[in-house]
Formats: C-alpha cells, sequence, structure tokens
C-alpha cells in the first residue's frame, strides 16, 4: 500500500535531498531546489510539499545516525537496553540510555534532520503565498499540512534538547543564526503551528488511498494532545481532551480485532491508524543516508544470526533487547505481549551485549519486507512507523479525565479504558477488568506501545523518571540516575556551540 506521497517523492523528492547532507542547520538552502519567492505552479507546490514529507523517512538512519523516532524514546526507558555488539558499538546510543551523554558524543542525527525538515517548511509556507493556478481549498489545506509538519519537527527538537533556536524564513540573513529560545517559547510556538492548523476545516479528517501517508486533522489534533500533556499545560487539558472525543467518536477509525495485524504490511494505514510514515524497500544506501525510502529500524532491533524455525524472521544486528522486567509485566491472558514481544530464548541466534533473548516483535525483520530495487537490504525495509495510533486517543482521554478534564460528549475514563483492554483480552476481558486509575492507564499505556517510542516521554511527564529510571544492573551493564536537571535535556551538539560562538546568537548549552 505504498501510495500517494511515496508517488509525489519519486517525482520530487530526489531533487531537494541530494545536496541536504553537507548543509548545517540554519542554511539548509540550495540551488537545485525551486526558487522560493517566484510564481508557484502546481507542480512546483508539490515539490516543495514532498520535500517538508521527506522527513518523515530519514529519521530511521539520520544524516548516517541511527536515530530512529521509535529508538530514542525506548532505549532511555525501563522496556529496553542497548544491546548490539558491546557497549561502544553505537557508543552515543549506550550513553543515551545511560543519561551520560556528553556534547561530543551525542546522537545528533535528530538535530540535522529536523532543523532541515523546519527549513523545508519554511519553504512550503512561503510557496503557498505565490501561487498560480492553485484553488484557495489546496492552498488552505497544504498551509494546515506545513504548520503541522513543522510542529511535528520542532516537538522533537523540544523533547529532546528544550532550549532550541526556531525561525520561520527559508533563508535567514548573515551570519545564518537563529535566536535559541527557552523550552517553554518553544512550546508556544509549536502550539501556534497546530492551533492555525486545527482552525477550521483546513484538514482533511480521514485519509483514503489517495491521501495515506498526509497529515490529517485527527493526527494534528493526536500531536497538539502529546504537546500539551508533556508541557503539562492544564489550561489546554479540557481542548485536547474534546480533541480526544472528536477522534473516538469518528466512525471511520476503529481498532483491529488483533495488535498484530497492525504491524503486518496487511495492516499498513488500517482502521487504526492515525497517522504513518510511508516507508517503500528502496534506494536507501550506507553512503548515502539524505536518500531512498526505506527503514533500516527492523534489521536494528532483530537477533543476530537468527535461524528461524517457522522461516517468518530475518536476522539483524541484535540491538534494543526487550528487559526481561518489561516482558514480565504482561499477564498470560494479554494476547499483546506476543504481539509486541518475540521470546527467542530458547532460539538459534548470536548473544550479543544486554542479551535477554527478547525482541520486539511490532517491527522485527520480517522475510519479504526487504526486497529491494536499489540501495542496501539492511537499509530497506518497508515497514511504516506507526507514531498515532487510536488507542492513544482513548488512553489520552481517560487519563484527562482522571486528572479531571471535561468535555462536550466525553465518556468516562472506565469506558475508554475498557475499551483497549477489550481486544488485548478478548474472552478473558472479565476476569482481568481493573478500575480506571492513574497509575492503571500509566501501566495500560506502557502494555499497549512498548516498542513504539513512547514510554520514555511519558515517564518524565508524570514524574515518574528519577524513580523509575534510577537502577544499578551490574549484570547488564546498566548504571544510571536520571535527575531533571541533568538528564530531561541532551547537551546540545558541540559543533552546534562552536558554530555559533563570539555572534549574537550563541547558543547556551544544557546542563549534562
Amino acid at each position: 500500500m505504498k501510495k500517494n506521497i511515496i508517488k509525489i517523492m519519486i517525482a520530487g523528492a530526489i531533487l531537494f535531498s541530494a545536496t541536504s547532507c553537507g548543509d548545517d542547520f540554519l542554511s539548509v538552502n540550495s540551488s537545485t531546489q525551486p526558487e522560493v519567492g517566484g510564481p508557484v505552479t502546481m507542480k512546483t507546490l508539490n515539490q516543495h510539499l514532498a520535500s517538508a514529507y521527506q522527513i518523515l523517512l530519514l529519521d530511521n538512519y539520520a544524516n548516517g545516525n541511527y536515530n530512529s523516532y521509535i529508538l530514542m524514546g525506548d532505549l532511555r526507558s525501563d522496556d529496553l537496553y542497548k544491546g548490539g555488539g558491546e557497549a561502544n558499538d553505537q557508543g552515543a546510543l549506550y550513553f543515551l540510555s545511560q543519561f551520560k551523554n556528553t556534547p561530543t558524543d551525542v546522537p545528533q542525527g535528530w538535530w540535522s534532520i529536523y532543523y532541515t525538515g523546519l527549513t523545508r517548511c519554511n519553504e512550503l509556507i512561503e510557496a503557498c503565498s505565490n501561487v498560480i493556478g492553485v484553488t484557495p481549498e489546496t492552498v488552505a489545506t497544504t498551509l494546515a499540512e506545513a504548520h503541522t509538519l513543522r510542529a511535528l519537527y520542532m516537538h522533537q527538537l523540544w523533547k529532546m534538547w528544550g532550549n532550541v533556536p526556531y525561525y520561520e524564513v527559508s533563508v535567514l540573513p548573515k551570519p545564518y543564526l537563529a535566536k535559541q529560545l527557552k523550552a517553554d517559547e518553544v512550546y508556544t510556538e509549536i502550539m501556534e503551528d497546530l492551533d492555525f492548523a486545527l482552525e477550521g476545516e483546513k484538514l482533511r479528517k480521514v485519509a483514503d488511498e489517495s491521501t495515506f501517508g498526509r497529515v490529517t486533522k485527527p493526527m494534528a489534533q493526536m500531536l497538539r494532545a502529546r504537546t500539551v500533556m508533556y508541557q503539562k499545560d492544564q489550561t489546554r487539558y479540557n481542548q485536547v481532551l474534546a480533541d480526544m472525543v472528536e477522534i473516538i467518536d469518528n466512525p471511520a477509525y476503529g481498532l483491529m480485532d488483533d495488535l498484530e495485524e497492525v504491524f503486518l504490511a496487511s495492516g499498513e494505514f488500517c482502521k487504526e491508524s492515525l497517522f504513518e510514515t510511508n516507508q517503500k524497500a528502496d534506494g536507501k544506501t550506507w553512503s548515502e543516508s539524505w536518500i531512498g525510502f526505506g527503514t533500516n529500524l527492523p534489521a536494528f532491533v532483530s537477533p543476530n544470526g537468527l535461524s528461524d524455525p517457522n522461516d517468518i524472521f530475518l536476522a539483524g544486528w541484535g540491538f534494543a533487547p526487550v528487559r526481561t522486567e518489561a516482558y514480565n509485566i504482561y499477564s498470560a491472558d494479554d494476547k499483546r505481549r506476543d504481539a509486541t514481544i518475540n521470546d527467542f530464548r530458547t532460539g538459534k541466534y548470536t548473544k550479543r551485549f544486554q542479551d535477554t533473548g527478547l525482541f520486539i516483535r511490532k517491527y522485527a525483520a520480517r522475510k519479504g519486507y526487504n526486497d529491494v530495487k536499489a540501495g542496501d537490504a539492511d537499509l530497506n525495509f518497508d515497514n511504516n512507523l506507526r507514531l498515532f495510533r487510536l488507542p492513544e486517543a482513548y488512553l489520552n482521554a481517560a487519563e484527562l479525565l482522571v486528572g479531571g478534564a471535561t468535555a462536550p460528549g466525553a465518556g468516562t475514563a472506565q469506558e475508554y479504558l475498557d475499551f483497549v483492554r477489550r481486544r488485548a483480552f478478548g474472552d478473558k476481558f472479565d476476569q482481568n477488568k481493573v478500575t480506571a486509575t492513574l497509575d492503571n492507564i500509566k501501566k495500560e499505556r506502557r502494555l499497549e506501545f512498548m516498542g513504539e517510542g513512547l514510554r520514555y516521554w511519558d515517564l518524565v511527564r508524570w514524574g515518574d523518571a528519577p524513580t523509575v529510571l534510577t537502577e544499578n544492573i551490574p549484570a547488564f551493564s546498566s548504571e544510571r540516575t536520571w535527575t531533571a536537571e541533568k538528564s530531561k535535556y541532551l547537551p546540545i551538539p558541540q559543533s552546534e556551540i562552536d558554530r555559533t560562538k563570539n555572534t549574537d546568537f550563541e547558543l547556551q548549552q544544557n546542563p549534562y
């Protein structure tokens, strides 16, 4: 089901990507890109649109870094270890998992690609002001998509680094630098973009085959909820609860019968998917991380040297093994356990660093998922990354209701929690029913979204990180202490600090 946005990108994105990897984050512009400021036809507008969306296909091998959206939220949690060959195999990721990054070994992929994404969204917004022969309705929708994508990219930078530069032009004046904002100021900018996108009915309420992979109103609403809830902005809780109710009440969406189905190729853009990237097994190479459409996440998280007797799964690199304690939080009746985690403890594979024998199944390397036409096979699996699923809307609503939020037409927290658990337990739901307390809703999020990159951010926003993420486990080489002062934000890459020294835009380093 590789539709729509892939078609656009094949026509236009390579034009944008070929020269991007050498540009620094505040001067991402190229003479090969459509000129900003001149007349913009529908074809040129689509090229700008493809360029802005292309960023969604790059995070898994971000600027030559293994900085997958999924991994960045899970390697620091209590669900996964770093794994791989040894501690120094992708050492920056090991330090990430231990909250010990320094400015010279911090994962930099997100910084590169999301600032490139910011620039491309700015170019798209400027292009919308110069269109010819394009209907007002198309311009309005495109602008809403551009603002949502800009909010998404800044959301990632904001959560990772907090105090970051921000700008709303395609080309910055000399010295090509932008003012660093405080984290609260970045939050304000993100919310302005999302409020603009969600004002009126500019965005489609549901995608069809011609718009799969494109921003929809529910996707923007989900992003607004994640942003507000991470900021703990109680003044917005009623608003985002109303957003969740609108999504839940939309008859176009519903849960699949089995969680396993959602993450198969046949489950792409299924009825519970609110937004996912549109990967394709084609084009990405070891030397060119800014081109192609595939993801290397399945190879990254699958066991090394695997021999699968069922001939379903492929061998990978042995990173991100699931912690035994995470596996054990599932009850025997919970069908999500076997849909989420592959248990290879008695299987044939090569044991590596921090091995538990347990690996994420949702994005496991499967046969037939990396039949590449061009590029390197391990980098080009076609697994779409599911960024927003319907159960999150239900559990957001339950959490907000327990916290005292209100919205017209809202159900009860118990109803929303039960809805998610009924699929998980099937005919054993009654024996496994739990009360909709905040603690039970927190646990349910962990059970439902394990391996999807949400757990760490949840622990931080709940204030649970200092307790849950402080540990000493010598057998698995994990000794770490989480503090809000030094662990919430990563240190800004030293190369970016150096670039701004002795200017009016000198970046202030985060504590580490």
